[in-house]
């Protein structure tokens, strides 16, 4: 049976997010975000309509709200197609960064093409390899990084919570760059508990090559409000400030009516220090990003 791809909504004016409750660090970085134009090579059986977010739309709610940067992260929409990324680099004139999504196969020659239009990760969807036995994926992972090391990038993880717990015990000990995507994505209904997160937070602290990007509170929270996220956010800043990120999600699929002002406001309460919110928004991006140390 096919599956029907979720209904994608229209994307709400940029002066309609709620504006910043405390004053953005110069240079702030919203290191998450997915742009989709018209034109482009995708998959055959998206998971969601055509949305609306295109670079134009993605610049004037970033302007609204003060995002100086930002890093694009190729989507599950385009797979392992980055012609839109690298246009998208070109056009940005410095201001974005990109996560590509590639193949093992992908020659050196291409990643270091990459390299030089702004290229600093790469996203391993292991959405796609959840199924998979946990020492396939340490594999995997490990032949990724042998990709990304030479470079100085870094990997980043687009994985179900529960293979992020299944991998804590390989990632402890894991000695090349990498990131969790949102959170580390441990949802209640998946059956992931506190216990989880814990462990989580503990190879956090413990491995400094370990990264987690504040980013989909909502596909955590799911039908909960975003204050169920608190205590993690909380949790994630008090434990290691220095290697967080904060990412949008942008435009929030499938829901373009979403308030991304309301998610950066979140860091006002899970950060409240200015300084942390600057090594969060800012530091954190020059470090990985924009070769700023």
């Amino acid at each position: 049976m096919t599956a029907i791809p979720l209904q994608t909504s229209p994307m709400r004016p940029a002066d309609t997010n709620t504006p910043p409750s405390f004053e953005l660090p110069a240079g702030a970085c919203d290191a998450h975000l997915h742009v989709f134009e018209h034109g482009y090579p995708h998959v055959d059986k998206p998971l969601y309509t055509f949305p609306d977010g295109n670079l134009e739309q993605y610049f004037a709610m970033a302007g609204f709200l003060g995002l100086a940067r930002g890093v694009l992260v190729q989507p599950t929409f385009y797979a392992d197609d980055n012609s839109l990324a690298v246009d998208v680099l070109r056009k940005a004139g410095g201001r974005l960064r990109a996560v590509v999504r590639v193949g093992e196969d992908v020659t050196d020659e291409t990643l270091d093409a990459y390299h030089e239009l702004g290229v600093r990760a790469i996203r391993l969807d292991l959405f796609a390899r959840a199924d998979q036995p946990v020492r396939d994926l340490e594999a995997y992972i490990t032949r990724m990084a042998a990709r990304t090391r030479p470079r100085g990038w870094h990997l980043q993880f687009y994985t179900p919570g529960r293979v992020v717990r299944d991998l804590l015990p390989f990632l402890e000990t894991f000695e090349d760059t990498f990131m969790i995507d949102h959170m580390g994505y441990m949802k209640e209904e998946e059956g992931l508990t506190a216990a989880d997160s814990e462990r989580m937070l503990r190879v956090f602290a413990d491995n400094e090559n370990c990264w987690i990007k504040l980013s989909g509170a909502y596909r955590i929270a799911k039908d909960r409000p975003l204050s169920s996220v608190r205590s993690l956010g909380r949790s994630l800043v008090a434990t290691c400030a220095d290697r967080l990120t904060w990412g949008s999600d942008w435009p929030h699929l499938p829901n373009g009516q979403r308030d991304t002002g309301e998610l950066l406001n979140l860091l006002a309460d899970w950060a409240p220090n200015a300084e942390d919110r600057r090594k969060i928004l800012v530091a954190s991006a020059d470090r990985l990003f924009f070769d700023r140390t």
